[in-house]
């Protein structure tokens, strides 16, 4: 049996929504990655998440059976700091809105974390944390308006958890243009190029895949550096979001989970992955004819459901 990842020497996986939900790991993952080691596949964790540091993401990984060091995960923390530090004077003051993570990846490439826009930052980087409130936002708008460069982690609207979706960074600088509407921040997260690109140097990938369960993040940013994707159903994004999918959000694949790398790539069978499959490529042909997007459908049209995906995935 010829498996999707033999193609590949390297897999790059994004983990909120791929390698766990929350606090807990996505069934069949810890296995699947020992597996993938097993062939000598160069693994990378790449994540949006500026929240924590590598160090914390692998103890985190390692505690749900994972094996993996703080050399394989890259964060959008670590992206954005050495993006801010290509670009500001050295020691520059930055006014942080975000955990205490973020601003040790800004102090480590040589600039100045400052409390308050009372500290007249040159620069300002906003990051996911739960401490963050209105008042440390609206200060962070204050020092963009008095003329600081607005810099974010990532732009994911949600962050996929075992409940249900909530709240992420994307949504928060959402808030931030409400009241700076000709301000745009300089994002170093999926889709955009600092994040990944740092992780293929890191891997000396050279004909990778990368895998993930949103497509205007995960795999946009697999076009935008021009990788092969594997979308998994795992996450954020559903079927209907792949059937709807503009051009650069196609995936190369579609799977359950990251189990797929490990089997033959989907669309020859007669099973709900192969519908969905056929059904999504039918969908983009009709819509690049027509130069529209992808219609939604309902799961049951095509025979696919969030239950089958966790029928194969259990």
């Amino acid at each position: 049996m010829t498996a999707l990842i033999d193609s590949y020497d390297a897999a790059l996986f994004d983990l909120d929504g791929v390698i766990y939900l929350g606090a807990h790991a996505v069934p069949g993952v810890a296995e699947a990655i020992t597996a993938l080691r097993e062939r000598g596949v160069k693994l990378g964790f790449v994540t949006n998440n500026a929240a924590r540091s590598p160090q914390a993401v692998a103890a985190h990984l390692q505690e749900l059976g994972i094996d993996a060091t703080p050399d394989d995960v890259v964060t959008s923390a670590q992206a954005v700091a050495r993006l801010m530090a290509a670009a500001l004077p050295e020691g520059a003051p930055v006014l942080v809105a975000g955990t205490p993570a973020l601003e040790a990846e800004i102090r480590a490439v040589g600039l100045t974390p400052v409390a308050s826009s009372a500290d007249r930052p040159a620069a300002v980087v906003v990051g996911y944390a739960p401490q963050l409130t209105w008042a440390d936002l609206n200060d962070a708008c204050f020092a963009v308006q008095a003329g600081a460069v607005w810099y974010g982690c990532n732009p994911d609207r949600t962050r996929p958890q075992v409940e249900g979706q909530a709240i992420g960074l994307g949504a928060i600088l959402d808030a931030m243009r409400v009241a700076m509407p000709e301000q745009e921040p300089i994002l170093a997260g999926k889709p955009r190029r600092p994040l990944l690109d740092e992780t293929l140097r890191r891997l000396g990938a050279e004909h990778p895949i990368f895998v993930g369960d949103r497509l205007d993040t995960d795999i946009e940013g697999a076009h935008v550096i021009g990788i092969d994707s594997l979308f998994v159903l795992s996450g954020s994004h559903g079927e209907s979001d792949l059937l709807a999918a503009t051009p650069l959000q196609r995936p190369t694949y579609v799977a359950a989970d990251i189990s797929g790398l490990l089997q033959p790539a989907v669309g020859s069978g007669d099973g709900p992955l192969d519908r969905l499959w056929r059904a999504a490529q039918a969908g983009w042909r009709a819509a690049d004819r027509t130069g529209g997007t992808g219609e939604r459908a309902r799961p049951l049209d095509i025979g696919f459901s969030r239950s089958s995906t966790d029928q194969e995935t259990s």
